[in-house]
């Protein structure tokens, strides 16, 4: 993988981290009721998860990207509508209201506990990590290391996401409460998608 390559990866990588889902809204409700720490530090077993799947994806696809044209096509194709398809529906959004009415325990165990059931069983995490990594692995190198960096930043632009929306759920609450608001956001992550979901189709094999 060029350094290039890494480049394009992270601005297109945090867009899908910042794009509101339901880890994120998590974060928000988190903060707003127990404060910033609690839903930051909480945020570690949505790490943990998407580590388990990143291992997996890994493992998996380097066996075959090797294999031919055809599945890095594939690939390639899956991407490029997994990305289109999360930018429509993010244009698309109703924008859910942020129920803050219900109390929660405030544990950070049982915070860190809900936010890793929630991300491994969200269907689109191991798109992401099946259909959105592999656009940036050149099949010529060794694969192994460059999915585990990959997967690292991933990782660490999440933590930066779990901050940014653990901090604005502490002090923005009651603008994000307004639909508007969350509509437009919506909206500017999917057009972005959208723009990097078409660039991949640009995408030669390596």
């Amino acid at each position: 993988m060029s350094l290039t390559a890494w480049l394009f990866f992270l601005p297109a990588c945090f867009a899908i981290n910042l794009a509101p889902g339901p880890n994120n809204l998590l974060s928000i409700n988190v903060a707003a009721r127990h404060g910033f720490m609690k839903a930051f530090v909480g945020g570690t077993g949505r790490l943990l998860a998407f580590a388990m799947m990143l291992a997996l994806a890994a493992t998996g696809l380097a066996v075959v990207l090797h294999a031919s044209e055809w599945i890095f096509l594939a690939i390639k194709l899956a991407g490029a509508a997994y990305l289109i398809w999360l930018a429509i529906q993010l244009w698309r959004s109703d924008a859910p209201a942020i129920d803050t009415s219900q109390p929660q325990e405030a544990a950070l165990t049982r915070i860190a506990r809900h936010e890793f059931f929630v991300a491994a069983g969200n269907p689109k995490a191991i798109l992401v990590f099946t259909a959105f990594l592999p656009q940036f692995v050149d099949v010529a190198q060794p694969i192994l290391p460059q999915f585990a960096a990959l997967g690292a930043s991933f990782l660490v632009l999440e933590w930066v996401a779990i901050a940014l929306y653990s901090w604005a759920g502490m002090h923005l609450g009651k603008w994000l409460m307004r639909a508007k608001i969350r509509r437009w956001f919506n909206r500017c992550c999917g057009g972005f998608l959208a723009a990097i979901g078409v660039s991949f189709l640009l995408v030669q094999r390596g």
